[in-house]
């Protein structure tokens, strides 16, 4: 996927170019900067040393030397002071700066740190929206694989308003517990998908539990008895791939708008493309695109429904997928944030 967020030490990243925050200098002071000098190497030291000064939220690049990566693109952040002297924009300035000059040395993937998050003080939660915010909006001009390392537990603030929501909603009880309208929802399912046989409405509860689970979307009459097998599988619904394109053209949204929108890259695309019929896409797959296309809970069981896939309430992947799109919320980039936080993977192509 174009962005991903990651728990990984940026010294070990295998990409292209890693970023370092650092000071005018560029002599490896403290934190992301000290570790990245030390695992680096003199060679580095010695580069930028002879390099000129660097500005606030500007970026230069040296050679990676020791580094698993080709180079490294140096970045000065500013110093957080409330708020009121620039930071944000040159926070800003630092992510795309150095995502131009990875452009500019055709660099494909590059890897960014929480720009002045440590001692610099800047408030993690801020860096991390700004930067997802600065990166998205180049990787809409541009083909290029970002990640975003995040050290440890202690190095990522998530907001913990919605980190409590969204736990409740996942340990709540989904039959007695569920809000009015999710319980309805389920029970539209059962009625949909349970056999002709009188229902003990006693039981519906625990029957649409088990019905939860199923695709949402209105099914027409199985007519398989009298049949042949061969007269049967001629009767098959369209693939996920057929329902993809007519859901983006009833959006008005270009191909690329739509895959850039999913955090799904050009290379997954085009395989959708050029095989519609047999194109199996996995289930964060499917679900990016159903957020990009800000499709409601029925609609996204159909078109997951097309791939063999569902939303179920036995997941937690599942569960804060639900969450939001009940909610109306269609970031891709912040319900990543809430995955990431649940320890469960991103939404986008794999």
């Amino acid at each position: 996927m174009p962005l991903q967020i990651i728990r990984q030490d940026i010294t070990k990243m295998r990409v292209d170019a890693i970023v370092n925050t650092t000071n005018e200098e560029m002599v490896g002071y403290s934190g992301v900067d000290l570790a990245i000098h030390t695992a680096a190497g003199e060679g580095l030291d010695a580069e930028c040393a002879s390099l000129p000064l660097l500005g606030l939220g500007q970026a230069q690049i040296t050679g990676g030397y020791l580094l698993p990566c080709k180079h490294v693109i140096h970045t000065s952040g500013p110093v957080w002071q409330g708020g009121i002297m620039g930071e944000n924009a040159i926070l800003r300035s630092c992510y795309v700066e150095s995502l131009k000059l990875a452009v500019k040395h055709k660099c494909r993937s590059v890897a960014f740190p929480l720009i002045s998050s440590g001692v610099y003080g800047f408030p993690k939660d801020r860096v991390l929206k700004l930067a997802v915010q600065a990166i998205t909006e180049f990787l809409f001009e541009h083909e290029l694989t970002v990640y975003i390392c995040v050290f440890d537990k202690d190095s990522y603030s998530f907001s913990q308003k919605l980190f409590n929501d969204i736990q409740a909603f996942i340990d709540d009880d989904y039959v007695d517990g569920l809000e009015d309208d999710l319980y309805l929802e389920c029970d539209k399912a059962f009625r949909r998908c349970e056999s002709a046989a009188p229902r003990d409405r006693r039981g519906a509860k625990e029957k649409t539990m088990a019905a939860s689970a199923m695709p949402c979307a209105p099914r027409k009459a199985d007519k398989a008895k009298g049949q042949s097998l061969d007269e049967y599988m001629r009767d098959l619904d369209k693939p996920f791939a057929y329902k993809l394109f007519e859901l983006i053209d009833k959006s008005g949204m270009t191909d690329v708008e739509c895959y850039k929108k999913a955090n799904v890259d050009k290379k997954t695309f085009s395989k959708i493309k050029c095989n519609p019929k047999t194109y199996k896409p996995s289930k964060q797959t499917a679900v990016a695109f159903a957020i990009a296309l800000r499709l409601d809970i029925d609609q996204t069981q159909a078109l997951l429904a097309s791939a063999g896939l569902a939303l179920s309430h036995s997941f937690t992947f599942d569960k804060i997928i639900r969450y939001f799109i009940l909610n109306g919320v269609y970031d891709i980039f912040e319900i990543n944030e809430a995955l990431f936080e649940f320890d469960q993977v991103l939404l986008g192509s794999v």
